[in-house]
């Protein structure tokens, strides 16, 4: 995989590149070069309008461009190459990283570019690499006539380049006659506005005259876009923060299926419920597994030299663990049912199943009952917790702190400022006690691992020590964060 970041620019007919060399910068001017391009997509262009791209170039093979993200200016997005000089043959790997927006769709090509390219590479005074210009007249094939041309010039940055170097050539290109920014894809260029359509999935902004099925809408969409936004990554495995992030999203998808049970169709909800229940929880078995290694290895400085290594030697079999869950996991993002549970929750965030009667009730009445019933669910929780302080009290405290912060960010869009507030609180009783949870797991994995070599238990020991505290600091932290949430100018409903 590599990150390639760039800026493209419009320009009028007749431009030329200009001499981009002098002034502390060297420029090579590299042989012209010709070459098709075949895009592939399903019919109905889920890839493009998803922001990603699927394509096979003669003597490159096939790439796959995943989303792009815009940093000062530039446009970035991650590009993964796969070898194969079949343009009819798509390799498996390279659909896997589009799997949530493919599905079981049929693949096909849907546009051939014929490009001639013409290429400067820019480095500074030392030699040191910092862009390549490309100048690239583009035809758009249909068949073997040409359907219609465009033409781009674009700046890539090299990797170890910072982003204030595209300055000066930018200032050169445009002195030449280089028209405004334009991070328009090539594809989308070709395509026209099909390609640009929304994606199967929105989540629109909604106010406090928003309906209860707007509402449950949005909610459900929100996790369904990060869900399917971060099936690549999780797929990749190069990013622990991919697997948290779509464990997130089905933790969120089952709570707000649970706190709006009262207008769902509970049948409909249920069984949605229960379909999430098996990918929510292979995907945690990957994230505790990862949580517990970081956690850990973030100890490794309070320890001895000589105990360091004992803790790798740890950490490694803490690692095996990760990799079983890992090709679990896999395995279950390539099975049919997978791709089916996708299309179940994309027709869900479209259409939830809200009772009829209630559907176009406004929001600010009729999810009233929600966020109070939450609320009560937490109080109970914390006087058991307050009575016992024992290990499930507190656990069951944070789930239900959870819950209510969920509920607040869902109807945020209809109560404002006050709900955004009351989740924050919530988000800062959640996070004390899950630092106790997580120490409490940390301890019984210790205590597990005690019983191997001496180093092995002799580092386990020391680290059950270290694990005590920080149970001991988030149970002495935690009133002061049920206090502050449990203000009652912050209960938003009321």
């Amino acid at each position: 995989m590599t990150f390639e970041r760039e800026i493209k620019l419009q320009v009028p007919p007749g431009f030329r590149l200009p001499e981009l060399g002098g002034d502390g910068l060297g420029a090579v001017a590299r042989e012209p070069r010709r070459f098709a391009t075949t895009y592939v997509d399903t019919p109905d262009l889920r890839i493009a309008r998803w922001g990603s791209s699927l394509r096979h170039r003669q003597g490159e093979g096939w790439t796959v461009k995943l989303a792009a993200s815009e940093e000062n200016g530039l446009l970035v997005r991650a590009e993964h190459v796969f070898a194969g000089e079949d343009a009819r043959k798509v390799p498996v790997a390279a659909v896997d990283l589009l799997r949530a927006y493919v599905r079981d769709a049929e693949l096909a090509p849907i546009v051939r570019l014929a490009t001639l390219r013409r290429t400067v590479e820019v480095a500074d005074e030392l030699g040191r690499p910092l862009a390549v210009v490309t100048d690239d007249e583009v035809s758009v094939m249909d068949g073997r006539r040409v359907a219609s041309r465009f033409r781009e010039v674009e700046v890539e940055l090299d990797p170890a380049a910072r982003p204030e170097a595209s300055e000066g050539i930018l200032a050169r290109l445009r002195d030449a006659g280089a028209g405004p920014v334009d991070n328009v894809p090539k594809l989308l260029r070709a395509l026209g506005a099909r390609a640009a359509e929304p994606p199967e999935v929105v989540a629109p902004a909604l106010d406090g005259d928003a309906t209860v099925r707007q509402v449950v809408s949005r909610a459900l969409a929100l996790s369904v876009l990060r869900l399917l936004r971060h099936d690549a990554g999780v797929r990749l495995g190069q990013d622990p923060e991919e697997v948290h992030q779509a464990r997130v999203a089905t933790r969120r998808l089952r709570s707000d299926l649970r706190t709006f049970r009262d207008v769902l169709e509970p049948v409909w909800a249920g069984a949605l419920r229960e379909d999430l229940r098996g990918l929510g929880s292979e995907l945690g078995e990957v994230r505790d597994a990862e949580v517990l290694r970081d956690r850990l290895r973030g100890r490794r400085l309070m320890l001895a030299p000589g105990d360091r290594r004992a803790l790798d030697r740890l950490l490694e079999g803490l690692g095996r663990t990760r990799e079983e869950a890992r090709g679990r996991l896999l395995a279950s993002l390539r099975e049919p049912e997978y791709s089916a549970l996708l299309d179940r929750l994309i027709e869900a965030a479209r259409s939830p199943g809200v009772r009829s009667e209630v559907g176009d009730v406004p929001a600010v009445s009729g999810l009233r009952p929600v966020p109070d019933g939450s609320w009560k669910h937490l109080r109970t929780a914390v006087e058991a917790m307050e009575r016992d302080q024992s290990e499930e009290s507190l656990h069951a405290a944070r789930i239900r702190a959870k819950r209510v912060r969920y509920t607040a960010e869902a109807l945020g869009p209809v109560y404002g400022k006050r709900a955004r507030a009351f989740a924050r609180a919530a988000e800062r009783l959640q996070d004390v006690l899950g630092e106790h949870q997580d120490a409490v797991v940390a301890s019984a994995w210790l205590r597990a691992a005690a019983r191997g070599s001496a180093p092995q238990a002799f580092v386990a020991g020391q680290l059950l020590t270290v694990e005590a505290e920080a149970a001991r600091a988030a149970r002495a932290a935690w009133p002061d964060a049920w206090k502050a949430l449990s203000r009652k100018k912050l209960r938003f409903w009321t």
